[in-house]
């Protein structure tokens, strides 16, 4: 446990913002489970409709640095690849 003041306030600060970045990958989590859910039940136009909203919660995770700008680009590109691959079957 840190002793001075100012390692007392950072071991605050960092607990409050890793709950912070939590929920919001809790919620990506959640809207990524979602959209594949749509995709296996064949309701591509729903689908379509959820990854801009999909696409929006992983550029804002990236620029915020709770995940990697690469992973996020990566998620959208197998996403929408996926997406593709279900419009065509």
């Amino acid at each position: 446990m840190p002793r001075r003041r100012s390692a007392l306030k950072r071991l605050r600060v960092d607990k409050k913002r890793r709950l912070h970045n939590l929920k919001i990958k809790q919620q990506l989590k959640k809207t990524i489970k979602k959209f594949r859910a749509l995709l296996s039940a064949k309701n591509s136009g729903e689908a379509k409709a959820l990854l801009s909203k999909v696409y929006s919660l992983l550029d804002k995770a990236a620029k915020k640095n709770i995940i990697p700008a690469n992973t996020a680009s990566r998620k959208k590109s197998r996403l929408a690849k996926s997406l593709l691959k279900n419009y065509t079957t």
